[in-house]
């Protein structure tokens, strides 16, 4: 098994420690605590789209399917969908090596829960390899939680988001959450994001609404459609004084219908 380097973060232990894991070291443990600073909003952001992945997961669930694509995944830790959905096969898919490494030893049994190695922008290679575990003749769950804003346009997400949307069976749901600033970042702000290396632009995109919802195409948005994700189906009504973010998470949930 490759081992971690502990001499520098990686994305996916700070995103673990963020949602109060133990899958990381005391450099991702520094570089939250300093990113912290720069936007108080990421950890409590990372919380509010792990609980949106939770409660779509849940009503994926509910709703008959048995499972799950997670694109993009990080480590399969702190309420991830095998734990949320514990009846449902998941697949999860992330391009890191090392990632990819030690989520096989965290997961140990793969017929409920598997991991494997692929680029999801290359959506017939991650299900050529995501259906040597799914039967993807039956409606899955695909899940691009946090993920698309990370990469550009000129990667063409959208290319892969639509084949994927074509491969899938009927009835299969897609789960999309997206940040953006929604235009209120100046150039002035995204040129210091990009040399702090931390904002949503510098590592990807942003996107308007508009765009987000394009990834959907012609998959029918279930209700309330794309709203913040704290506002996606919560678990209790907004309390006075519940926190509010400068920067958004565009969240959905849209079902592929039968032709």
């Amino acid at each position: 098994m490759r081992q971690f380097d502990q001499q520098r973060p990686n994305l996916a232990r700070m995103y673990d420690y963020m949602l109060g894991g133990k899958d990381n070291f005391a450099v991702d443990r520094q570089a939250i605590e300093q990113l912290a600073e720069l936007i108080p909003e990421a950890v409590p952001l990372a919380r509010a789209n792990r609980a949106f992945l939770q409660r779509a997961v849940r009503y994926v669930a509910a709703a008959g399917v048995r499972q799950f694509l997670d694109l993009g995944s990080g480590l399969p830790t702190q309420g991830s969908a095998h734990e949320v959905a514990p009846v449902a096969r998941v697949v999860y898919v992330d391009h890191d090596p090392v990632v990819a490494a030690h989520s096989r030893a965290l997961l140990g049994d793969p017929s409920r829960a598997a991991f494997v190695e692929a680029d999801f922008l290359d959506a017939d290679d991650v299900l050529a390899k995501a259906g040597m575990f799914l039967d993807l003749d039956k409606p899955v769950g695909v899940l691009l939680v946090s993920i698309l804003h990370f990469v550009p346009d000129s990667a063409r997400p959208q290319e892969a988001v639509a084949r994927l949307r074509e491969r899938v069976a009927p009835g299969s749901h897609l789960v999309i959450s997206h940040a953006t600033t929604m235009g209120r970042l100046d150039d002035d702000e995204r040129a210091r994001g990009a040399n702090r290396g931390t904002s949503t632009s510098a590592a990807g995109a942003d996107r308007t609404p508009a765009e987000i919802r394009a990834f959907f195409g012609d998959f029918a948005l279930d209700p309330p459609g794309l709203v913040q994700a704290v506002d996606w189906r919560p678990d209790r009504p907004k309390l006075v004084g519940d926190w509010s973010l400068p920067s958004s998470l565009m969240a959905g949930v849209a079902k592929k219908q039968a032709i």
